[in-house]
C-alpha cells in the first residue's frame, strides 16, 4: 500500500531556497525588519482570520506581537 501524495510540494534541501548570502545588503537593520514583519503579519492575520483559519491566525498574531515587541524594547534602549 502506498501513501497518497497530498499535492503540496517542498523544495528539496537547498534548491529554490535562499541563503543568508543571497540577501540584498545594505537594506535597513533589525528594527526595519521587526516592523516589516510586524506589518506583514498582521495583514495576514486578517486574512487567515476572515478564512476561518483560526489556528493560523493565532500564530501569525503571535508573531506580529513578538516584533512588535522587539521593536518597543529597542526603542526603550536607544531612549537610555
Amino acid at each position: 500500500m502506498t501513501k497518497a501524495k497530498s499535492g503540496r510540494k517542498r523544495p528539496s534541501s537547498g534548491k529554490g531556497r535562499r541563503s543568508r548570502d543571497d540577501e540584498p545588503r545594505g537594506e535597513g537593520g533589525p528594527e526595519e525588519a521587526a516592523a516589516f514583519i510586524a506589518e506583514s503579519t498582521a495583514d495576514l492575520v486578517q486574512l487567515a482570520h476572515r478564512h476561518g483559519l483560526e489556528m493560523l491566525s493565532h500564530l501569525l498574531r503571535m508573531a506580529e506581537l513578538e516584533a512588535e515587541e522587539y521593536l518597543r524594547l529597542r526603542g526603550k534602549r536607544n531612549l537610555s
